[in-house]
């Protein structure tokens, strides 16, 4: 049968998505090894035929070592994940494509693929990445909704982790505002939408009991996006990997609420490594998170006493971030303020709020 033009660009699409399938499902590549065989190779099939040798030899690296690999075995688990991502209508953005967020291909360890779910356009608009603590206050909780309902509403996406906590209460803000934007009959279009980041497969709910909202976040015209194909079992490191990507995704994360050793810190990291902006949300120093934080220290002292937590994470405090610069805002509306500022503007707003540390022993 002759194949026509569409036909044979179908046949085309499917081979690129195969390789690709294929090339970021190998774990002992790095990013810029699998973009050397990308341009290398015109087929998955011409992967799965490579020995290690060969592949090791193509991306100009020694093998320093031993690593297990099945060409023919990886070829399937790479047409088995296309197939689950075309039944259930996930989308693959691979790092060339233009859908591809341009911030997120800057960061030192990009993924090489993106599994997402929703409106993949919204992944390179103006966004502000919102995270926190687990143990939210309710002064904490009011912060994190309210300041993502207002960016939404200004046009902004948020991006969080749908975790429990902050995280929820971002995603909750951003879908509030566009519910109550549609029944006031407002233009939907102009406002801002939600982005989850999932520390899950693009086909998995982690935690379960967000699988409703994460529902609410496509129906709203935001997205969820993966690094981890359909079928990937959760792994505990996926969860700090996930915290890169929330910090890759804006150029500026807030915090709300998150004490010494608290995720949301990772996160604050990771921006800081990618010189973003990091800004600390006023309710982290409101006094039931201050209660909260004090509990907190004394669970990471014994932790550390007993070898169970490393001195990184003792360490990792919102004071240090003050320290080293980052803003306090009372809202969306006084973030946007301080993006505007010129440095040091802020500084003895910073010294106010470390002298009123809580992280400083009583």
């Amino acid at each position: 049968m002759q194949l026509t033009k569409t036909n044979l660009q179908e046949k085309l699409d499917s081979e690129k998505l195969l390789l690709n399938l294929s090339l970021g499902r190998i774990t002992f590549l790095s990013f810029d090894d699998k973009k050397i065989l990308q341009k290398k190779l015109d087929s998955p099939r011409a992967l799965a035929l490579m020995s290690i040798e060969e592949i090791f030899q193509a991306t100009g690296n020694s093998q320093k070592k031993t690593v297990c690999w099945n060409g023919e075995k990886n070829l399937h688990e790479a047409q088995l994940a296309a197939f689950r991502c075309k039944t259930m209508g996930i989308k693959v953005v691979d790092h060339s494509d233009e859908k591809y967020p341009e911030l997120l291909r800057q960061i030192e360890d990009p993924p090489f693929l993106l599994f997402c779910r929703g409106d993949i356009d919204i992944l390179t608009e103006r966004s502000v990445s919102v995270v926190g603590t687990r143990r939210l206050s309710p002064t904490g909780k009011k912060s994190a909704h309210d300041f993502a309902y207002d960016a939404v509403k200004d046009g902004c996406n948020v991006v969080s982790g749908l975790a429990n906590g902050a995280d929820g209460w971002a995603h909750q803000g951003a879908i509030d505002a566009y519910f109550d934007a549609d029944a006031n009959d407002d233009d939907c279009g102009q406002i801002g939408h939600t982005i989850a980041v999932l520390p899950s497969a693009i086909d998995d709910i982690v935690p379960a009991n967000h699988r409703k909202m994460a529902g609410q976040i496509i129906q709203t015209g935001g997205c969820l996006i993966s690094e981890y194909e359909p079928g990937t079992v959760t792994a505990k490191w996926h969860f700090v990997a996930r915290n890169r990507l929330i910090a890759g995704l804006s150029p500026a994360t807030v915090v709300v609420e998150a004490p010494a050793g608290s995720g949301a810190l990772i996160t604050a990291d990771f921006a800081t490594d990618y010189n973003r902006d990091v800004m600390f949300h006023k309710s982290t120093f409101c006094d039931f998170a201050k209660q909260i934080a004090v509990s907190s220290k004394e669970e990471l002292e014994k932790k550390f006493c007993e070898g169970k937590v490393s001195k990184y994470k003792m360490g990792n405090t919102p004071e240090k971030y003050l320290l080293s610069g980052a803003f306090v805002v009372e809202d969306y509306k006084d973030y946007c303020k301080a993006l505007t500022e010129i440095p040091g503007k802020r500084n003895n707003q910073i010294v106010e709020y470390i002298q009123q540390s809580f992280f400083e022993e009583k």
